[in-house]
């Protein structure tokens, strides 16, 4: 069957239920940690649980799409914007809240600013204001922004962003030791190879050596049902690449082979 349609999403998600799993936020999953000093066994009183986060880089009308899936199966996921206009989109982001998801800033600061860390840091609170106007923003997670220089995690190498009163950010913040992590990075599920920032280096070959390898939605659904799937995840979705529309759906696996190859060529410069 096609993957990354809308369709499919909703199969996912549906899978994961029906085999144990309960949806969090990363909003609570930090609450959690935080309280507990990362005893996770208390995690909402099940022993298997995925964190849902999506970051919206681009087509927020999508995003919109998978929010109402996920409302309709009574999941609570985490949004993350940027500041740019295709994601940057206040219609959209108030109807994702008003279904009861929580909204974090997608941030990029360092690679908007140049590199000036002071000018970075300005934007960052600014921009985190402007999201706080739509919800009471407490998780963060940075863009990649694979064609700039600047990897905007470097930001917290001067500056808190605990100080702002923010409590998470997924690099940051979960404990690899103990969450698996799966994005669709790359148009597919094992897009670590095509990555410059979304990956886990640390845990990612561990993770390769146990089997722990997934190519397309079918494949994860599969392991969910034979009992193979970790039970501790944080699932990463980029809602652009989720769509029923045909013209869409093509238009992106042509755009994404072509960024696959642009991020190969990246990262061998390295």
């Amino acid at each position: 069957m096609i993957d990354f349609t809308l369709r499919k999403y909703k199969d996912l998600l549906i899978s994961l239920q029906k085999n144990g799993y309960k949806f969090i936020t990363f909003e609570q999953y930090c609450e959690h940690k935080f309280v507990l000093d990362g005893l996770m066994d208390s995690l909402p009183n099940n022993p298997k649980w995925i964190i849902l986060r999506h970051d919206v880089d681009l087509r927020a009308e999508n995003s919109l799409a998978t929010a109402q899936i996920e409302h309709e199966l009574g999941i609570h996921a985490s949004y993350y914007f940027r500041v740019v206009p295709e994601s940057n989109k206040p219609e959209i982001i108030r109807s994702i809240v008003a279904l009861e998801h929580e909204i974090g800033y997608h941030y990029e600061d360092m690679a908007i600013s140049n590199g000036d860390t002071e000018k970075a840091y300005a934007h960052f609170q600014k921009q985190l204001q402007y999201f706080r106007s739509y919800y009471p923003v407490r998780t963060i997670c940075m863009h990649g922004a694979p064609t700039s220089q600047w990897d905007s995690k470097d930001l917290w190498k001067k500056y808190n962003y605990r100080d702002l009163g923010i409590i998470g950010e997924p690099y940051f913040d979960v404990d690899f030791s103990e969450v698996f992590y799966l994005t669709d990075t790359g148009r597919c599920w094992d897009g670590y190879r095509v990555s410059v920032r979304d990956k886990i280096p640390v845990y990612q070959d561990k993770w390769v050596a146990a089997g722990l390898v997934y190519h397309a939605t079918d494949n994860i659904i599969r392991a969910a049902v034979q009992g193979s799937l970790p039970s501790r995840i944080m699932i990463t979705t980029h809602p652009q690449r989720w769509t029923d529309k045909r013209f869409a759906w093509i238009k992106e696996i042509f755009t994404q082979t072509l960024k696959n190859v642009v991020k190969c060529i990246l990262i061998k410069l390295k």
